[in-house]
């Protein structure tokens, strides 16, 4: 069984770390996963959330799209927690290259780290779909209905939703970041969600640690392995 003195002799070691996250580490600040038992894919609506949050949706429906994605994606009271911090402190140490995160809250930025590539956007950014005028996230939490641009267009959030493509320039920088790392953190994932999920395949270092709640299908090929929550087992970590 993997201890903490396992991972800090790991860390210790280590010169490229990346940290590949998923919803598990977001959720010891408050914020919601999709696919537990309490998830947001087994709450009721009119409709199921993986309709909701599809690019479709968004077109044919863009008032309902607006109603649930205020009230469940829109987690702007919500703080960064320890797993956030202590990425923050290796990244500053020269131990963390770079985070990469499915999440879409900000949190790791929020914390201080410098280099994070969200591979299915950020709730932070918003855009206009006529003149791609910014707008923040408190803009869109304060309208009501289809936020609206001055121009007269739509204003969208830059989220990746279902049947969209990922970023060109964040896979990229994500692949060469986790080709170019020598321990490869995984934490907070099922690693069921693809594209995303295959990212970790790209990995050429010596080193996997996994950290989810429920075993995976990379379980067998980590190095280290612990069904811990992740905020808890990294905050053990001395940088």
């Amino acid at each position: 069984m993997s201890t903490v003195e396992d991972l800090q002799r790991v860390i210790d070691n280590s010169r490229k770390i990346v940290f590949f996250g998923g919803a598990g580490v977001s959720t010891e600040s408050g914020i919601p996963d999709f696919r537990s038992v309490d998830g947001l894919y087994n709450q009721k609506y009119d409709y199921p959330p993986e309709q909701i949050l599809s690019h479709s949706f968004f077109r044919a429906k863009t008032k309902e799209f607006y109603r649930f994605y205020r009230d469940k994606m829109l987690c702007l009271d919500k703080k960064p927690n320890k797993a956030h911090i202590k990425l923050a402190e290796l990244e500053k140490a020269g131990k963390l290259s770079a985070v990469v995160t499915q999440n879409i809250d900000g949190l790791h930025q929020a914390a201080g780290s410098k280099v994070v590539y969200e591979l299915h956007g950020s709730v932070l950014r918003n855009y206009c779909l006529k003149c791609h005028k910014f707008y923040t996230a408190e803009y869109i939490k304060q309208s009501t209905d289809i936020p609206m641009c001055e121009c007269g267009g739509i204003i969208k959030p830059d989220v990746v939703l279902y049947e969209e493509g990922l970023d060109d320039k964040t896979v990229n920088g994500a692949l060469n970041v986790i080709s170019n790392a020598d321990t490869l953190i995984i934490a907070g994932t099922s690693l069921t969600v693809y594209p995303a999920a295959g990212f970790v395949r790209y990995f050429r270092g010596n080193n996997i640690v996994l950290i989810n709640r429920d075993e995976t299908s990379m379980d067998s090929m980590a190095k280290l392995v612990y069904h811990n929550k992740v905020g808890e087992l990294l905050d053990k970590i001395e940088v």
